[in-house]
């Protein structure tokens, strides 16, 4: 994960301002946050922003979107969807993108799994034991309680 900031002057002649457009249309960008500055020189827009670097390999993967709703059952959509809230809680306390704890296929071949255990989501493909122990144990914990 990368950090740009921008700062747009009110008095801006658009060119900050398609600098910025330009950047945001060529990043995969994950979060951005924007503050609003005054004082007696003027003001101006403050842009944070996080992104991903494309590096071509990553994030064509990410973008490639499947609709689970119809690729998995109804029941085992449920607890897709129930995986996903666990993921981003993961994530977000990591300051991680939430693919980086498990992607969402991921997700789907656990939740087509008959017995959710350490075990059977250790066989998954993509799944290896330094993700498994950083996030596994934690992601099935929180998904039996829930």
């Amino acid at each position: 994960m990368q950090i740009k900031i921008f700062t747009l002057p009110i008095s801006d002649d658009g060119s900050e301002q398609n600098a910025l457009n330009k950047f945001l249309a060529g990043h995969k960008i994950l979060e951005i946050e924007q503050f609003f500055y005054h004082n007696e020189k003027g003001a101006l827009w403050c842009f944070c922003i996080r992104y991903l670097i494309d590096n071509g390999s990553h994030i064509n993967a990410i973008d490639k979107k499947i609709d689970y709703k119809s690729v998995l059952n109804e029941q085992q959509f449920a607890i897709f969807s129930k995986l996903r809230e666990i993921r981003k809680q993961l994530a977000t306390k990591d300051a991680v993108p939430a693919y980086a704890v498990f992607t969402d296929n991921e997700l789907a071949e656990i939740a087509k799994l008959e017995q959710i255990d350490e075990r059977n989501i250790s066989k998954i493909k993509g799944i290896a034991e330094k993700r498994m122990s950083k996030y596994g144990k934690e992601l099935l914990e929180n998904f039996l309680q829930g």
